[in-house]
């Protein structure tokens, strides 16, 4: 709002009442635009928002996002619709970060990297 630029926000999906809009603001034909999230981990609702700003005929720069698990899914989703992912930061770098400053202890450090492998199947020892 500061910079004066245009701004919409994406629901889920569409409201079931009022407008049944499921993009709200104004972002004008021909704009360019870039999404912002805030976390990613399979990529899929963000993708889903990518998808609803196409379908009103606006072409998607990319995304933008504060963090990201790092989930291969993800990255392969991101592949497949051709949208450009940048992170602030992402889970290798806060484990690393939190190893380095005694945050986690050495066998934390492990199980919590075994946990990203596969969070889907992954079970504590």
């Amino acid at each position: 709002q500061k910079l004066y630029l245009p701004f919409i926000y994406v629901r889920p999906e569409p409201k079931k009442h009022g407008r049944q809009n499921q993009i709200e603001g104004h972002a004008p034909a021909g704009v360019p635009i870039v999404v912002i999230e805030d976390l990613i981990s399979t990529g899929k609702s963000s993708l889903n928002a990518v998808d609803a700003i196409q379908a009103q005929g606006h072409e998607v720069l990319g995304m933008l996002a504060l963090f990201s698990y790092g989930f291969t899914v993800a990255e392969e989703n991101f592949n497949t619709k051709n949208i450009a992912l940048h992170t602030l930061s992402n889970y290798e770098h806060l484990l690393n970060y939190a190893n380095k400053n005694n945050a986690i202890a050495d066998n934390q450090m492990t199980t919590l990297s075994t946990w990203r492998q596969d969070p889907a199947n992954w079970s504590p020892q």
